[in-house]
Parts: structure tokens; sequence; C-alpha cells
């Protein structure tokens, strides 16, 4: 029997898994930013969390999320190219949210990579307006996108 799909909190094991799936889910065509080095020192920030959503030994996808003192950044989210489009990115921005809102914040902020339409989509799908285009944001070469999302809207809806 498959097990269902969990949401935890990543540790230091889990760097190199987190830092490949960035490489080949977010980073294609880019220099590796996001190298197993710098996801361990997310993981160990205090001003981060990173959570990973993770079914029968495997990692399906995962997020890093930056804490201010009323907003956070998302920094990465990505999904297992096999695994997409099966709720689990949403079930993980949904945590993330809610841990957010326990830690006082007010808004978080996104930004997505113009040349990812489906990205776009997703966050607009999951109540995020987009606030802006960055041109050349990315290596000087592509259009970031940024969107946000004020979390005090879900307690008035």
């Amino acid at each position: 029997m498959l097990g269902l799909p969990t949401i935890r909190l990543a540790t230091p094991d889990d760097a190199q898994a987190i830092a490949t799936l960035s490489r080949d889910a977010i980073e294609h065509g880019l220099r590796w930013r996001y190298t197993p080095a710098r996801i361990l020192a997310a993981i160990r920030s205090r001003t981060s969390n990173v959570a990973l959503v993770h079914a029968n030994g495997g990692l399906h996808g995962f997020a890093i999320m930056e804490y201010g003192d009323t907003t956070a950044h998302l920094t990465l989210l990505g999904v297992q190219a096999t695994q997409r489009r099966r709720g689990l990115g949403a079930r993980l921005l949904t945590w993330l949210e809610d841990a957010a809102r326990v830690a006082g914040i007010e808004r978080i902020d996104v930004e997505c990579r113009s040349d990812n339409p489906g990205a776009i989509a997703f966050y607009r799908h999951q109540g995020y307006r987009v606030q802006g285009v960055f041109p050349h944001y990315y290596e000087g070469r592509i259009d970031a996108v940024r969107l946000a999302k004020d979390l005090a809207q879900r307690e008035s809806n």
C-alpha cells in the first residue's frame, strides 16, 4: 500500500535532494544558486522555514519561506514534474501560509519567472495578486512577476 504524501520541516539530511529538485524544477536554464550548502543554511536559519512534501521515502516537493516582522518571502516552491497537478503544491503553500499566520505575518510575497505561466496561474489561483514585473530579474535575462497575498483576507472571507 502506498503512503499518502505528508508535509514536514526539512532536516539537514534533506538538503541535497531539495537542492537537486530546485536545480531541475525551478532553476533550469540558470546558474545553480540553491546548492546543497545554501539549502542547508536555510534549514538551519532561525528566520526561515524549509518544508517538504514526501511519500514512500521520496521527495515530491519543497518550499522555502523567509520571515520578516510582518511580511514573508516565499523564496522557492517546487514540485517534482511527475507529481504536479495533484494538489501537492497547494497543500504545501497552505501549510506555509498557516505557519506564517501563527508567526504574525500579514503578507507573503513571491516572484515567478515570467516564462513560467503555469506558476503564475498557480499563485493567482491561490489568491495571490500580481504586484508588478521586474525586467531582467533573473541573471539579467528573464523577467520576474511579483505576486503577493494579504493573509488577513482569508479570515474575512
